[in-house]
């Protein structure tokens, strides 16, 4: 298995990395009171320092009082939630990494297991989280704007404390997402519509929002799905044309990468090609894109989630499509939750050293 082109630098404004490998964002709930601590931090040095390229951090929330439903999820925002974000990438540079923090607005969402609670109610488009379940407030045009600043300051901080890019979080069921499906978008004003183009606009105003809090110089990464947590097969865009009509606009309001989360990496995404979402999307736009979805293991991670483990699996079919332009970067999510040095075992071809995955990762900041 010739692994190289995942070992070859990419750089684009802000963001100048020595390889292909994106640490996925993946929630770790380890954060008291949205302050990220020292732990944290060696988490995420440990795997710049087993040179992964780009890490993406955990979702961490923007400054919305309902914009999370779990205490321990980590802030972008707030005093000591900034400082320990500064002492993350202050480690991961001296480690030799890159790093951008996801931004993450939940959106409606279901009340959390632990019985914490936001101390206002949850926040979205038209108080669904899916079709069918309320549980929160219709934001208002004001809620909406007040939402747009606050996701363009917490991209201005990442700038400021110097991480490398940042990525603004559209995929899997929350805010942005939220008002992208009709499911989700009851709304009859102009944040709602028929199309997904009309259902657009707020993920549009925020990637603009974000731009004019960045610069021009700085790389805008943007998550989307087209699954939903309460639908895994969906399509948002149904055809390529729908799929134009989605991105392109996105493309032009200042989104530099787009990242394609897909169950599967390898499942194409229309009939009639055997493109996946990241190809589609660099196809159509001409932009960066990075494909994501149960790379190097045979089990797909929503099974994760229930307890079914994993085993190391071959990346052939990831070069091929690599190696013929499909996509530019390359995020991995459980492998290097349970393994920082994953990336040196493949770049050294020590496949025999790869570990599987099993749920009990999941509960812990594995360091070695």
């Amino acid at each position: 298995m010739n692994t190289d082109s995942l070992f070859r630098p990419f750089s684009l404004k802000s963001l100048n990395i020595k390889n292909r490998i994106v640490m996925a964002p993946m929630t770790r709930s380890f954060s008291p009171n949205g302050i990220p601590g020292a732990d944290v931090a060696a988490y995420y040095s440990k795997r710049a320092a087993g040179e992964v390229g780009l890490i993406l951090s955990e979702g961490t929330v923007i400054d919305r009082p309902a914009s999370s439903n779990d205490g321990n999820v980590p802030h972008f925002y707030g005093t000591e939630a900034l400082a320990g974000w500064q002492n993350v990438i202050n480690e991961v540079h001296a480690n030799g990494g890159a790093m951008g923090p996801q931004i993450w607005h939940m959106g409606i969402m279901d009340n959390h297991a632990s019985g914490w609670l936001p101390s206002t109610p949850f926040e979205g488009p038209s108080g669904l989280n899916r079709p069918g379940f309320n549980n929160g407030n219709t934001m208002t045009e004001a809620d909406i704007k007040a939402a747009i600043l606050a996701y363009g300051a917490a991209a201005a901080e990442a700038k400021r404390m110097g991480f490398d890019t940042v990525e603004i979080h559209g995929a899997h069921g929350y805010l942005i997402d939220q008002f992208f499906w009709e499911g989700t978008n009851l709304r009859t004003d102009s944040y709602g519509g028929k199309t997904l183009a009309e259902r657009s606009r707020f993920a549009i105003e925020v990637i603009k929002e974000v731009r004019r809090q960045v610069g021009e110089d700085f790389t805008i990464i943007l998550r989307l799905s087209q699954w939903k947590p309460a639908d895994y097969t969906y399509q948002l865009a149904k055809t390529p044309q729908e799929m134009e009509e989605w991105l392109i606009p996105m493309a032009e309001a200042g989104v530099d990468v787009f990242h394609c989360s897909q169950r599967r990496f390898w499942e194409p995404e229309f009939e009639g090609s055997d493109l996946n979402f990241a190809g589609w999307a660099k196809k159509i736009t001409g932009k960066a894109t990075i494909t994501v979805g149960s790379v190097g293991l045979d089990g797909e991670f929503l099974k994760a989630f229930a307890g079914e483990s994993a085993q190391p699996s071959s990346l052939d079919e990831l070069m091929r499509r690599m190696e013929r332009g499909d996509f530019d970067l390359v995020a991995v999510g459980r492998p290097l939750l349970a393994d920082p040095n994953w990336v040196k075992k493949i770049k050294e071809n020590r496949l025999g050293e790869l570990k599987g995955f099993t749920k009990a990762a999941l509960g812990q900041l594995v360091m070695d």
